[in-house]
């Protein structure tokens, strides 16, 4: 791995994990705006919890060295997650503005996964 690629991967990843974990945080707590937006949404209030805790799994599973099929799924929850909000978004007819977030967290978890370290694959690649 060259040392242009490692920047890249720890830059991404620890945005990553920052905007990761603020959601979740702000998701478990349940604070107000969250629920809101979650009940514009047309989801249940419930699943702001289940989203929280989620991502607060995700976060660990990423940074945590070792455990290269755990960080496969944590990255495809990630993917699954953010292009599950964007989509939502766009299904409602919200306001592009209103894609930011899913959208920047969208390509963190991309370009952390493409350029995280082979130790951290399920199968070595070059």
């Amino acid at each position: 791995m060259t040392k242009r690629n490692k920047i890249i991967y720890w830059i991404a990843t620890i945005w990553l994990a920052l905007g990761m974990a603020a959601t979740a945080i702000v998701q478990l707590l349940k604070v107000k705006d969250e629920a809101d937006r979650m009940a514009h949404l047309g989801y249940p209030l419930y699943f702001l919890t289940l989203l929280g805790i989620w991502k607060i799994l995700g976060v660990a599973a990423v940074l945590i060295p070792k455990f290269a099929l755990l960080k496969e799924w944590a990255y495809a929850g990630f993917f699954f997650a953010m292009s599950g909000a964007v989509f939502s978004h766009l299904a409602i007819g919200d306001e592009m503005l209103t894609l930011f977030g899913p959208l920047l967290l969208l390509a963190l978890t991309v370009i952390s996964w493409y350029h995280r370290p082979s130790d951290r694959k399920t199968v070595n690649q070059s």
